[in-house]
């Protein structure tokens, strides 16, 4: 049994929730941008290369490049955050099975990094960006059921 005070404590918690909602969009936004940053404006040649030598098609790389910048700014600002994360989380399945899976969870090159970011990304894929976002302005109480 929960006491009065201890009620209060999970009722103040929950009004927090739209900062936990923003501090995932900016950890995942934030790194997202980063990562497709080198690969969008520094070497996007080099990624398509790296993505066919995993058996991939080089299509596929410019999916990945702009999905990780773009999808990252997205997520960052809390515009299309559900499509942004989906996105971003399908990226980062594909690059835990296909380069970090055989390093193990916490080898050198593991997927224990990507992981954490595609648990954040499917976290906003189904609860949004929250009150705190782009999203909030353009749809009010998107994405809530009645």
């Amino acid at each position: 049994m929960v006491s009065s005070t201890g009620g209060n404590y999970l009722r103040y918690l929950d009004r927090l929730q739209p900062l936990a909602l923003l501090v995932m969009r900016l950890a995942l936004g934030a790194v997202m941008v980063g990562h497709g940053y080198q690969k969008v404006f520094g070497g996007l040649h080099h990624h398509v290369q790296f993505v066919t030598s995993l058996g991939l098609p080089g299509w596929t790389a410019y999916l990945s490049a702009f999905s990780e910048f773009f999808g990252g700014l997205l997520v960052l600002i809390g515009l299309f955050t559900r499509v942004a994360a989906f996105a971003i989380c399908i990226d980062l399945s594909v690059a835990i099975a296909k380069v970090h899976f055989h390093n193990g969870l916490m080898g050198n090159g593991g997927y224990e990094f990507p992981l954490a970011l595609a648990a954040l990304a499917f976290g906003l894929t189904f609860l949004g960006a929250g009150p705190i976002a782009f999203d909030h302005i353009r749809a009010p109480g998107g994405g809530k059921l009645k």
